[in-house]
């Protein structure tokens, strides 16, 4: 077929047909690596971004910053997922509960994903640089942490922590994004995001024990026990509602913030009861369904909040 293609173009014929098969082709893979990198999680990290550049403008950014602030956490979480699959290929593929994503099984190509990646963090620069000098200078920064997160959990157990940081730099990345400087209300913000991001990913480590400790893999449930390491998630939890109260209480926040911290605390403490050391089997509802929640919950509240005062 690719012969008769190529003939009809040395013809002057149609060749329509071949290059709607590739059109079709890309849009396929691209489909499937963005189902490969849970690309409707981004809703993670995203309210927490908008949530900074609200605090930092005390009111809605204009559209023109919204649009790039956008891109820029596509193109970092994009790029970040991506990678963390690559440098992850050979441990999916023997991982029994991982083992079908689309790279072991061959659905995209290893040459393509680095391509994506690629792509993504040429979005993230671009966007940094529409943004403003410092974040541009310090987007190649951004994404030396986002890449080197893959492999941390090679050699250690704060690989949830610094998972945590991946997610708590977007806060404030989108502070200096429209500020050009930092304050040290963002970082509490930022150090907020991080614990609650490294909380509930010990909670979905413990899905890996046994296959963690086969490898040498590290994480807090493979060195201290499902029990401790869902205590540890806990503790980091209480102390990332402890610094949302401060941030909003050093922003002059009102009962609108506190009641979402309230909601948000609610949330927090269903997830905890969802995930038993003896049953493991709802782990994913807390980790995907009631993060989501967290989130949006979060943005909503603290976004009507600034609004309104």
């Amino acid at each position: 077929m690719a012969l008769t293609d190529d003939m009809e173009d040395a013809r002057g014929g149609d060749a329509s047909p071949g290059r709607a098969r590739t059109s079709r082709g890309l849009i396929a893979k691209l489909r499937t690596t963005l189902e490969m990198i849970k690309f409707e999680h981004s809703i993670f990290a995203l309210p927490f971004a908008l949530t900074g550049a609200m605090l930092a403008v005390r009111g809605w950014p204009t559209w023109r910053q919204l649009l790039w602030l956008v891109i820029a956490m596509v193109g970092a979480r994009s790029a970040a997922m991506t990678f963390n699959r690559i440098a992850d290929l050979k441990l999916d593929a023997l991982n029994p509960r991982t083992r079908m994503r689309a790279l072991p099984t061959g659905q995209i190509s290893l040459r393509f994903a680095l391509a994506f990646t690629v792509l993504s963090c040429a979005l993230l620069v671009l966007a940094a640089h529409e943004l403003n000098p410092l974040a541009f200078k310090l987007s190649p920064l951004a994404l030396a942490v986002l890449i080197a997160y893959s492999y941390t959990k090679r050699f250690t157990i704060l690989s949830h922590v610094v998972l945590g940081f991946c997610l708590g730099m977007s806060p404030i990345a989108a502070w200096i994004a429209l500020r050009g400087e930092v304050s040290l209300s963002v970082l509490l913000l930022g150090g907020a995001v991080t614990l609650w991001t490294a909380g509930f990913d010990i909670i979905y480590a413990c899905q890996d024990v046994e296959f963690d400790h086969a490898l040498g893999l590290h994480s807090v449930p493979r060195r201290y026990g499902i029990r401790a390491a869902l205590y540890a998630s806990a503790i980091l939890h209480v102390l990332m509602l402890g610094l949302l109260v401060t941030v909003a209480r050093r922003e002059n926040l009102g009962w609108i913030a506190m009641a979402g911290l309230v909601a948000v605390a609610f949330l927090l403490a269903y997830e905890h009861a969802l995930v038993k050391p003896s049953d493991l089997s709802r782990v994913n509802a807390a980790f995907f369904t009631v993060n989501g929640y967290i989130s949006v919950l979060f943005f909503i509240t603290w976004a009507a909040d600034i609004l309104i005062h």
